[in-house]
């Protein structure tokens, strides 16, 4: 298939709106981690489509929201930056009559760039028509959307009309990355954050948000194609580790066993997964630890 346009869509958001769901959705396969808990998404991740002669490249990015460590700083910079420099971007809020300060931000950035913007209202399974009517003329009034599209991200409502709308704000162009590529994420950093996706769906409370992983060997057998990975999952308290590892370390092979799982989904290959936990103290306030485990403010 020649692709004779391309371009770049942001999606931009408070945190726990979808944008994962909604990324992974529309590329058609899970390029970008997903849990009910917010700041799931630390980095902007690129998820790609082809499709009709067209390449998609779409911008999942960190949800705005009020920072409180120094990782927390980054996430907020990138969300904000994530609108510039891009052909299009969805702003994806909640079915809710009411416009929140997160929005209110992303709207002035998105007036302020003279950015074609979407409307794109998910979670519409959950409301009435009415309700979704009186959300539609809220956000309608208060910023000059190109259009205003309903979905359901988790069942797949309304998908196909919004990428009838995105398809008109892709310039005439070349692909922007290889056909056979579906995001530009490294794959041990797929791995990494496959596996932080367990933690954060295994562990309660603040804990979880405090891990970070380093994938710390990555190679491919050359007889079987079998993958062996080695990956530290750092935490930021003693006390945390024994919870991340468990009595006779039940929950660190349950979170190893759900990563594995997946990750040889992704990888299509038996995965040979051993982990260990080490602790960091405050190291989500250090930016030198930040960076060094792959939050770079280039990114």
């Amino acid at each position: 298939m020649e692709i004779t346009r391309s371009g770049m869509i942001a999606i931009v958001g408070r945190p726990n709106v979808g944008k994962s769901t909604l990324t992974n959705a529309l590329v058609g396969e899970k390029v970008a981690i997903v849990t009910n808990k917010p700041q799931t998404t630390r980095n902007r991740i690129c998820g790609v489509l082809n499709r009709d002669g067209c390449q998609f490249v779409f911008l999942d990015t960190p949800g705005l929201h009020r920072a409180r460590t120094r990782l927390g700083d980054y996430m907020v910079k990138v969300a904000r930056e994530s609108v510039a420099d891009v052909d299009a971007a969805m702003l994806l809020v909640e079915p809710i009559d009411h416009i929140g300060a997160p929005e209110e931000e992303l709207m002035e950035r998105i007036r302020a760039l003279d950015v074609p913007a979407v409307l794109v209202i998910n979670k519409i399974d959950t409301v009435k028509k009415d309700q979704l009517l009186a959300v539609m003329q809220t956000y309608g009034a208060a910023c000059p959307f190109r259009a205003i599209v309903p979905i359901s991200a988790k069942n797949g409502e309304g998908l196909e009309e919004l990428l009838a709308v995105l398809r008109e704000f892709l310039p005439d162009g070349p692909a922007l990355f290889p056909e056979d590529m579906v995001t530009d994420q490294p794959e041990r950093q797929v791995c990494a954050e496959i596996l932080r996706e367990k933690l954060l769906l295994c562990l309660d409370k603040e804990i979880p948000h405090g891990t970070a992983v380093e994938v710390t060997r990555f190679s491919e057998r050359e007889d079987s194609g079998i993958i062996d990975l080695e990956a530290t999952i750092y935490c930021e308290k003693d006390s945390h580790k024994g919870i991340i590892i468990g009595k006779g370390g039940a929950m660190l092979k349950k979170v190893s066993s759900l990563a594995r799982q997946d990750i040889e989904r992704f990888m299509g290959t038996k995965v040979y997964l051993q982990t260990w936990v080490k602790v960091k103290e405050n190291w989500r306030d250090n930016v030198n630890l930040i960076q060094n485990f792959g939050y770079r403010c280039d990114n």
